[in-house]
């Protein structure tokens, strides 16, 4: 019998397997109950080209503290996206990492979006 985590991370693998087919970067996300993380991470998954999260500093003073919230998701979408562009990527594969495509993960994943990275 499989627990919630375990579940999570078998539909993760399923997931990088397609992925790693489309031979494009990945958008990557990590969700716990006080933050929301993001990472693009290169074709082959040896680099990290990007990070964003609501635990670096200037989220946290534009947040005033929830970081486990949609705005907050939001937030760190617009600043993936941002940093991706800058680091020359503009197309992703986005990888939720098992988790379910609704709240925090869609804001964050539409607000990518709205800032200009494709996927």
């Amino acid at each position: 019998m499989l627990n919630k985590k375990q579940q999570r991370l078998r539909r993760a693998r399923q997931t990088r397997v397609r992925i790693a087919l489309q031979r494009k970067a990945r958008l990557t996300v990590f969700r716990s109950n006080l933050h929301i993380y993001a990472s693009v991470v290169s074709e082959d998954s040896s680099k990290v080209l990007a990070t964003a999260s609501t635990a670096e500093k200037e989220l946290r003073d534009a947040l005033k503290g929830n970081g486990g919230n949609v705005a907050a998701a939001q937030l760190v979408g617009k600043r993936i996206a941002e940093k991706a562009k800058a680091a020359g990527v503009e197309a992703v594969a986005f990888d939720r990492a098992g988790y379910a495509f609704h709240g925090r993960i869609k804001a964050l994943a539409e607000a990518a979006r709205e800032a200009g990275l494709k996927f």
